[in-house]
């Protein structure tokens, strides 16, 4: 081989690799969702340091089960396109930072996902700013068909669990005066 056909098989290769690194960034879905409520900061921690606490709270939740203080498998069921599909995911809690922070990552057991993400907590003058993240990656031959559902999903969800989180923290502050 002459020094032309190495730089067109390199430069081949390297097309061919960005292409891959698009495709791995395209599959990957992030939503956010941020929240002021009128609550002390450990309230809200206090109510959303118990995971069993907001897992009942996420949309289309069926079960879950606690493994031990960090890990719980959660199951989801719900209808895409008239398709009923039930999901089995693992959460895993990395780190608690009272009362500020709650970090997990996913990792799905009948689907090929991982992911992770956190909720924040902020005070400012008696009220606390949450904001829940949630970054889900789906893998493998059937990335390609469940990342516009996640991508399509995941911000609806992220969004909905943070404000019923806020509602139940509200309610319980009210309940407890």
């Amino acid at each position: 081989m002459d020094r032309y056909s190495k730089n067109a098989i390199m430069l081949v290769v390297d097309s061919h690799y960005k292409y891959i690194k698009k495709e791995v960034v395209k599959r990957m879905a992030i939503a956010s969702h941020s929240v002021i409520i009128p609550a002390p900061v450990e309230n809200v921690w206090e109510y959303v340091s118990q995971i069993e606490n907001w897992a009942v709270m996420v949309p289309a939740y069926k079960e879950h089960e606690q493994i031990d203080e960090q890990k719980s498998v959660w199951t989801f069921e719900g209808n895409i396109k008239g398709f009923k599909k039930a999901v089995k995911m693992e959460l895993n809690i990395t780190e608690f930072h009272e009362p500020t922070m709650i970090r997990f990552e996913l990792k799905g057991l009948t689907d090929n996902f991982t992911g992770s993400g956190q909720f924040t907590a902020d005070e400012t003058a008696g009220q606390t700013t949450m904001k829940g993240t949630v970054e889900v990656n789906a893998g493998g031959l059937t990335g390609a068909v469940l990342t516009p559902v996640i991508k399509m999903v995941l911000p609806k969800v992220t969004t909905r669990l943070t404000e019923k989180i806020a509602r139940q923290v509200k309610q319980e502050k009210l309940s407890v005066r």
